[in-house]
C-alpha cells in the first residue's frame, strides 16, 4: 500500500469555536482536529488546507488559531497534551511576508527568537541553523529590500519557526505566483513541514488545486442552509477530506491523476453553495 500510515494523537484541536462581530455570527460551533501522522518510509508532518469562499470567516479563524484573537466560546488546543493556544505559540506567515525592513535578515530572526523567550546563545544557534537550511546564510547581513520575493518568503518562514518550532499558519501563500514560483513555494512548505513528524502547517486559502496538491487533509468551511435553502449565518465545517485515505497525498504527479481532478471539481462545485 503506497500511502500506508498510522494516525496517532491530536496535535491541534478546534472545539466548538463561535465568534460574533457587530452582533453578526461569523463562526458557529466550529470543530475539527489535526492528528499526528506517521509513515514508516519517511518523516511526515501535517499539511492542512482550510478552504472556503471569500467572506466565509477564514481570516477570523486564522487569527483565533494563531492565538491573536479569542473566540466568544469554544477553544483551540495545540500539542499533546493539548494547551490553550496563546499569542506566540504558532508561527504566522502573512500573505506578503512582512519583515522588519530596518533590520538585517539575521536581526529579523534574532528579534523573533528573543520575543519567544530564547536565550541569546539559543537565538544565535537556531538562526544560523535555519539560514543555512534555507540557503540564506550568505544573505544574513542583507536587508529585506535587497532580497528577491522567494528569499523574503524563506526569511519570513524562518522568522516564524524561531517563534514556534512546530506550528505554522500561512495566509494565501500561493496568491499571485507564476508556475515556477508556485512550485518553489510548494516545495518549501513540504520541506519545512516534513522535517519533523510533529510539524504542522495550516494553509488558509481559496486556491483549491494548489492546496490539495500538497495537503494531507482539507477542511472545507461554509454555511449550512435552512429548509428553504437560505444560508444560516456563521461558518461551520462542511466537509473534511482525508487525502491520505483517498490516496491523494505524499506523491508527485497528483495533478495528472483523474481522481485528483475529480476531487478539485467536487470542491469547486461545492463553493457555489457555501
Amino acid at each position: 500500500m503506497p500511502n500506508a500510515y498510522e494516525i496517532l494523537e491530536p496535535v491541534l484541536q478546534v472545539k466548538n469555536v463561535s465568534l460574533r462581530l457587530g452582533g453578526n455570527p461569523i463562526l458557529r460551533d466550529l470543530s475539527f482536529e489535526i492528528l499526528d501522522i506517521h509513515r514508516a518510509e519517511s518523516t511526515t508532518g501535517q499539511i492542512v488546507g482550510l478552504l472556503g469562499p471569500s467572506g466565509i470567516g477564514k481570516t477570523q479563524l486564522f487569527r483565533i488559531l494563531a492565538g491573536l484573537n479569542q473566540p466568544d466560546s469554544g477553544e483551540v488546543l495545540i500539542g499533546h497534551p493539548g494547551k490553550t493556544v496563546k499569542r506566540g505559540m504558532v508561527g504566522v506567515v502573512a500573505q506578503h511576508y512582512p519583515l522588519f525592513e530596518h533590520r538585517t535578515v539575521w536581526s529579523n530572526l534574532i528579534v523573533a527568537g528573543a520575543r519567544s523567550g530564547k536565550s541569546t546563545g539559543d537565538c544565535d544557534k537556531r538562526a544560523k541553523e535555519l539560514l543555512q537550511r534555507f540557503s540564506l546564510y550568505d544573505r544574513r547581513e542583507f536587508y529585506p529590500a535587497q532580497l528577491s520575493g522567494g528569499q523574503r518568503q524563506r526569511v519570513a518562514i524562518a522568522q516564524q519557526i524561531m517563534c514556534s518550532e512546530q506550528f505554522l499558519l500561512m495566509d494565501e501563500p500561493f496568491s499571485g505566483l507564476d508556475v515556477v514560483a508556485l512550485d518553489a513555494v510548494q516545495e518549501l512548505i513540504n520541506e519545512v513541514t516534513h522535517a519533523h513528524t510533529l510539524n504542522t502547517t495550516i494553509i488558509v486559502s481559496h486556491d483549491i488545486a494548489s492546496v490539495c496538491e500538497i495537503a494531507d487533509m482539507v477542511v472545507l468551511l461554509g454555511r449550512e442552509r435552512d429548509a428553504a435553502g437560505k444560508p444560516l449565518p456563521g461558518a461551520r465545517v462542511m466537509e473534511v477530506y482525508n487525502l491520505g485515505e483517498l490516496g491523494l497525498a505524499w506523491r508527485k504527479g497528483l495533478t495528472a491523476d483523474p481522481a485528483f481532478q475529480r476531487l478539485i471539481e467536487e470542491i469547486r462545485a461545492r463553493f457555489a453553495s457555501l
